[in-house]
Order: structure tokens, then C-alpha cells, then sequence
């Protein structure tokens, strides 16, 4: 079981890896756009969870526009709260430009993150970050249309969540523009954010 989680990891690392090379530039010019890569077009995919005030959510509403997406959870205590504020910071400094950018949160802890304590938790980020959460089949069906990955993990004190940690940058077609992470620098970040923002 631990060789086959470890191997597991080990496939997301690879995928989160080449998602993130891909999209920085770094990659030779023969790849100008994540978009025509066949992984990359294999991420995303319809969804329909509750948020932060109880309503209904689909993957639908987010149609026409660009949107960030980040799977995390409230108790996370360091990589979730410095991304949804570095991402907070990032739509402040684009100011007008970033208006149509939602920024979508949703948590692999449905089991705690209840809309009522999203809603608490999300008062201090940008308020166009919209939290979601819902039933455990719900969060993985979303999870499994990102190609993301999470697990519990016991502690002495309770449970903690592994997650992937890539910010999704989705265009308004519902494709696959870039990723960020929190490590990069905030100059990096707001590139790849504004480009997003000028895709057609």
C-alpha cells in the first residue's frame, strides 16, 4: 500500500512538473501554447458542488470567463492561505483588468469545510473568491476533472489533508492556459495571470 501511494504522488509530481515547465516559458517555442498539449486538454471538467452561502454551484456558471481553481482546505496551515492571498494580491494589483477573473476554491476536507465555515475563512481574501464544498463524491468527481489528488492523513491531534497544490489558470474556452504555485515570485505569478486574462 505505501509503494503504491508513493508511486501514486510520484505520477502527480511527474504530471504537476510538466504542467508547470510548460507553462513558464521554459519549454522551447515548439509548445507556444499549454492549450495543444493532449494533457492539458484533458484537464478540467464539468462539476457541481455547494458554496460559501449554501448555494448551488456548477461548473457552468463559470463558462465565457477565466478562472483560477485551487483544491485546498481552511486548516491547511501554510500552502492554501498564502496562495488564496497571493492570489488575492495578484487581483488587486491588476486592477481593472482582472474583473471577469473568478478565483475558485474548493476544499478536499467536506468532512469540516462546511459553506458556513467557508464563508468565515474566505472573509479575509479577495471576495471574488468563491468556496466550494459538498459531498465526498461531489469533491472527488471535481478532483478526478483536474487531475488532482488528495488523501487524509492521520495526526496526533486528528487528520490533516494532502493535496495537490496547483493554482489550475483556465480560459474562458475552459481550457488549460498555465498553472502557478506559491513559490513562484509575485512578478511570475502576475505574468502568467495577465496573459490568461488576454487570451481570446
Amino acid at each position: 500500500m505505501r509503494m503504491l501511494r508513493l508511486v501514486l504522488w510520484g505520477a502527480v509530481a511527474s504530471v504537476a512538473i510538466a504542467l508547470g515547465l510548460a507553462s513558464t516559458g521554459l519549454v522551447p517555442s515548439r509548445l507556444p501554447e499549454l492549450a495543444r498539449l493532449p494533457l492539458a486538454a484533458s484537464v478540467g471538467g464539468p462539476f457541481e458542488l455547494t458554496d460559501q452561502s449554501g448555494k448551488r454551484f456548477s461548473s457552468a456558471q463559470l463558462a465565457g470567463k477565466p478562472f483560477a481553481l485551487f483544491f485546498g482546505f481552511t486548516q491547511c496551515p501554510d500552502v492554501c492561505p498564502t496562495t488564496l492571498l497571493e492570489l488575492s494580491n495578484q487581483l488587486a494589483e491588476l486592477g481593472g483588468n482582472a474583473r471577469e477573473l473568478t478565483i475558485v476554491f474548493i476544499t478536499v476536507d467536506p468532512e469540516r469545510d462546511t459553506p458556513e465555515l467557508l464563508a468565515a475563512y474566505l472573509k479575509s481574501f479577495d471576495a471574488r473568491v468563491v468556496g466550494l464544498t459538498g459531498t465526498p463524491a461531489e469533491i472527488a468527481t471535481a478532483a478526478r476533472a483536474y487531475r488532482a489528488v488528495y488523501e487524509k492523513v492521520a495526526t496526533s491531534g486528528g487528520y490533516t489533508m494532502n493535496h495537490t497544490a496547483l493554482v489550475y489558470l483556465m480560459d474562458a474556452k475552459g481550457l488549460l492556459a498555465s498553472t502557478l504555485t506559491f513559490q513562484e515570485p509575485a512578478a511570475t505569478q502576475r505574468q502568467k495571470l495577465a496573459r490568461l486574462l488576454e487570451r481570446k
